[in-house]
């Protein structure tokens, strides 16, 4: 869209973007109230025992909205996915990691599910969060052959309680300051999608890409299984009106937005550690920082939403560790990574169904789609 516009009309745009940064209003009490929900999240990951903390400030971010009643659902239906793909994942994973066909096919196949839910049920989130939790435990066991598989399943779920209590909390908090009522202005639930020819096919082309990823771990060592299978299921999520025939083009624009968003996220996390020399108020401080610029971005113009929520998540990957003393650049250059091995067995999927599938309907205009990490 910036490029359509003329230069003053863009340097106009961005003036008026940077004035909303620091005008009191609705806007600034959100990207403040996600400030808020990530500390919180921080300290109820500590309290409890969690081991990987940037997780929960991961829910407690892209949980938080507006809709008081809506981030109570979403939080709820992150902790039941989590569990319920944990839970396959302890019953599957001991088998299927030993194995790389079953490893193959159980990624296909929990991948499309989880996929094809996200897009067309009625509990999408419960849907996304049950395969990427699967996706997650069973890539990260064929990485690592040593991992406690059940201790994983046990601190991640920890991580989404963590981040779902928080923003829960803020919010709650946020609307009695507001004097809503958490019920008000309850969304309607939506109906559910009948059998969608198209949603299938989307997701068995990321099943498909998924899929490939213990294959070439085994055949090539590919580093980042997890955050790859992360990586093509998110970016899979467009609406199912604008899929048609192929996927290719809104498919393609988030990757390049999730990889626009990890850089610019992880120059400014690379700026704060080399300020803070391990202080961690300049880290705390940081992270703040990186909340309200990343939630500004993803509240402002449409076409930058994803960059914006990206450019956040590479900003807590590194800015809050387990431990502020080892806080490093690695977990950002790791996302990266992920990113672009995504893109790298996802693209040729998309791209063959793109040549091969009829003209007419393709796609090409659907809108950015919803936002998933």
């Amino acid at each position: 869209m910036a490029k359509l516009l003329p230069d003053p009309l863009r340097s106009s745009a961005l003036v008026r973007e940077l004035r909303t940064l620091v005008t009191p209003g609705p806007r600034m009490a959100d990207e403040w109230a996600c400030v808020a929900s990530v500390m919180l999240a921080i300290v109820l990951a500590h309290a409890i025992g969690a081991s990987m903390v940037s997780w929960a400030a991961f829910s407690a971010f892209v949980l938080l909205k507006s809709d008081i009643a809506e981030t109570l659902l979403r939080g709820v239906m992150r902790i039941v996915g989590t569990a319920l793909g944990s839970a396959l994942a302890l019953a599957v994973v001991p088998h299927a990691a030993t194995s790389t066909p079953l490893a193959m096919l159980a990624a296909a196949l929990v991948g499309a599910l989880g996929l094809y839910g996200m897009l067309t049920a009625r509990r999408a989130y419960a849907w996304l969060l049950f395969g990427l939790t699967f996706e997650m435990i069973l890539l990260d066991k064929i990485a690592r052959p040593d991992l406690d598989t059940f201790g994983f399943a046990r601190t991640r779920l920890l991580e989404v309680v963590a981040g779902t209590l928080a923003c829960t909390a803020v919010s709650l908090v946020a609307g009695a300051l507001a004097g809503k009522r958490w019920w008000a202005d309850r969304k309607p639930a939506p109906e559910r999608m009948r059998w969608h020819p198209h949603a299938a096919r989307h997701a068995a082309q990321a099943g498909l890409a998924i899929a490939t990823l213990p294959l070439l771990h085994a055949l090539f060592g590919l580093p980042e299984l997890p955050q790859a299978a992360v990586t093509i299921m998110a970016v899979m999520i467009v609406p199912v009106a604008g899929i048609g025939a192929s996927g290719f083009v809104p498919v393609s624009r988030r990757l390049l937005h999730r990889a626009l968003g990890c850089i610019a996220g992880g120059a400014l996390a690379l700026a704060v550690l080399l300020l803070a020399q391990g202080s961690a108020p300049v880290l705390i401080a940081g992270t703040c920082i990186g909340i309200v610029l990343g939630r500004h971005i993803e509240n402002g113009v449409s076409a930058a939403t994803y960059i914006g929520l990206q450019f956040t998540l590479a900003v807590l990957v590194v800015l809050v560790p387990d431990s502020y003393a080892d806080a490093r650049i690695g977990p950002a250059v790791q996302r990266l990574v992920s990113v672009l091995v995504g893109m790298a067995v996802l693209e040729p999927v998309l791209l063959g169904w793109h040549l091969l599938a009829p003209r007419s309907g393709t796609g090409s205009v659907a809108s950015p789609g919803p936002n998933a990490e």
